[in-house]
């Protein structure tokens, strides 16, 4: 049916009906082969707060950004290559329902859709298409994935010396490494992670030691599916983290 749809006129119009949406500051979305398998509003567990996101899944990339119009402009965009995706569900918790991970060497983060029936097809659809994109390239899945920023809400002291308390003085920051929210003393050094950034990143006093000694897998975080504080907790903005390149989520 992908095969079948890629030259179509239908999915060439979809596609530049999602461009339009991004305008100039969007990247061209348009190129052969490529379909638009389907769309729809997710809710993004952001650092700060969930918030609903768009996002399309075509059959070779992810494409979310911030929905300025429902169904008429986006900004923000963000492309995530699919090859590099592995999804993992999340078990329900109060207010946070039918969610999973999406995990990528670059950036993973938390989504949930609005029933279970939606969760569903959104997993079995992008499984497909990772699936079919590695056949294609004979690659294996990556095994490799950033950690899943804790929410700032989740956290009114620093998760690794569990003293500091945050206040607008006393910001929040957070590992790179294993997720978890810290405070400055605790988050001082910067270590290179090359598949975050070209440039050594903020990472935890406990993650530096374990990476300086060479024991990368040590430093993952030990909880990856517990979320429900970010809804049941009071925002607290007072949260910063000025090397953050997506400071808005």
């Amino acid at each position: 049916m992908v095969d079948r749809l890629a030259n179509s006129e239908a999915n060439t119009r979809r596609i530049n009906i999602v461009e339009n949406c991004f305008g100039a500051a969007g990247q061209p979305l348009t190129i052969p082969g490529r379909v638009l398998i389907g769309e729809g509003v997710l809710t993004k567990l952001c650092r700060k707060k969930p918030k609903a996101r768009q996002f399309f899944l075509f059959n070779d990339i992810l494409v979310y950004g911030n929905i300025v119009i429902q169904k008429k402009k986006y900004n923000k965009q963000h492309i995530i290559p699919l090859e590099n995706v592995t999804i993992d569900s999340i078990k329900d918790e109060g207010d946070l329902r039918n969610g999973w991970l999406i995990k990528t060497p670059t950036k993973s983060f938390a989504v949930y859709a609005a029933t279970a029936t939606e969760k569903s097809e959104w997993m079995n659809h992008i499984n497909k298409c990772v699936t079919d994109l590695l056949s294609k390239s004979g690659k294996t899945p990556s095994n490799e994935h950033a950690a899943v920023w804790v929410p700032d809400s989740e956290a009114t002291v620093c998760m690794r010396c569990q003293k500091a308390k945050f206040t607008p003085v006393n910001r929040r920051h957070h590992c790179r490494k294993c997720g978890f929210v810290v405070c400055g003393p605790c988050s001082e050094k910067r270590f290179l992670l090359p598949s975050q950034s070209s440039k050594p990143v903020r990472i935890c006093d406990f993650c530096y030691d374990l990476l300086s000694t060479g024991d990368m897998a040590a430093c993952q975080p030990t909880r990856s599916d517990s979320y429900s504080q970010s809804l049941k907790s009071p925002l607290n903005d007072v949260s910063d983290d000025d090397d953050d390149d997506d400071s808005s989520d």
